[in-house]
């Protein structure tokens, strides 16, 4: 790990000052990401601020029913917390599926919107990545690429995203706050990560001295019955092939409101608005949740070692789904 600086700011105003002040520094909250990449010398920051002190670690009601999560709430407390475990359930079925419970009890909510992908040419040093080294190229487009997307993929990178909270917040229409000194913006999760296009390196709309502060759910009656689903290749401590986001309500057997998202299928969370559209007025039957999932699969495209997620992620959605159907009636 090669020499940095070190600034431990007390409070946000001081964090965002630093940040807009120090060239090439970055925040250290969990550090359950950022310290594995230096460690591998993919991150080279010249500062590191440890915002570790700053009071971002309340799970607040809002009026009306929302939630406010700080960006420094540990996964673990998250995933535990009756609010969110009442309103928002699949939010805490997503957290405890992933990484392991040393983890969680050290990563951050922020920390965990920001983590970079896990894909096995990034981390190669001698291997060719746009994400890592913009312009060298992407050995995964004729590597190993089974765990790698199938929508909104680009010819500069195949890559994924590796979170599952970040999922469960895509289908719950979380909006991200974030502050520098220019002030504080509010931005849709759904709008907080990019897919790579020709710039991979890009991975959010965070600019470079902005600080996540908080993220919001609003309310949602729907939220209520929600599930996340996780396929993957071994029961504990691995990324998703394919995962699932969903929520569903249904009156006289018409789906009257659903939210969807997938994990483990492109570089961001992937809001599945066209299998929404598809449900949503539609019958609750097993042949409306597969003309759903085939609309939204439409677009994907398989590589010679990925494309079987294509029809799992279909059976994932469908699945998901009739649970819920069955989860609802029994309610």
């Amino acid at each position: 790990m090669r020499p940095f600086s070190y600034v431990s700011a007390p409070d946000v105003a001081t964090a965002v000052h630093a940040i807009s002040t120090e060239p090439n520094a970055k925040f250290l909250g969990g550090g359950t990401n950022l310290v594995d990449l230096m460690r591998e010398h993919i991150e080279r920051p010249d500062t590191i601020i440890d915002i570790t002190r700053l009071p971002l670690t309340e799970i607040e009601e809002l009026p009306g029913g929302g939630v406010r999560i700080g960006a420094l709430v540990r996964n673990s407390r998250l995933a535990a917390d009756l609010l969110i475990r009442t309103r928002y359930p699949l939010l805490s079925r997503a957290i405890l599926t992933g990484a392991s419970a040393q983890l969680r009890n050290m990563a951050t909510v922020g920390g965990n919107l920001l983590q970079r992908t896990r894909c096995l040419y990034f981390y190669d040093g001698a291997a060719a990545c746009n994400k890592r080294e913009p312009g060298s190229g992407c050995d995964a487009l004729g590597g190993f690429n089974r765990n790698h997307a199938i929508l909104g993929a680009s010819d500069s990178c195949i890559a994924v995203h590796p979170s599952d909270m970040c999922v469960a917040l895509a289908a719950l229409d979380a909006v991200v706050e974030v502050e520098s000194v220019r002030g504080i913006r509010r931005i849709p999760l759904v709008e907080f990560h990019r897919l790579p296009g020709d710039a991979p390196h890009v991975e959010t709309a965070l600019a470079t001295d902005e600080l996540i502060t908080a993220v919001e759910l609003p309310a949602s009656s729907v939220a209520a019955n929600s599930r996340y689903r996780k396929v993957r290749d071994r029961a504990s401590y691995a990324f998703a092939l394919v995962s699932v986001a969903a929520a569903l309500e249904v009156q006289d057997g018409t789906v009257t409101a659903v939210r969807l998202a997938l994990g483990g299928v492109a570089a961001k969370p992937w809001r599945a608005h066209e299998a929404e559209r598809v449900l949503l007025g539609a019958p609750a039957t097993e042949e409306s949740f597969r003309r759903a999932a085939a609309a939204e699969l439409a677009p994907a495209v398989g590589l010679p070692q990925n494309t079987f997620k294509i029809e799992l992620a279909q059976r994932a959605i469908v699945a998901t789904l009739r649970q819920l159907l069955t989860d609802g009636s029994a309610a």
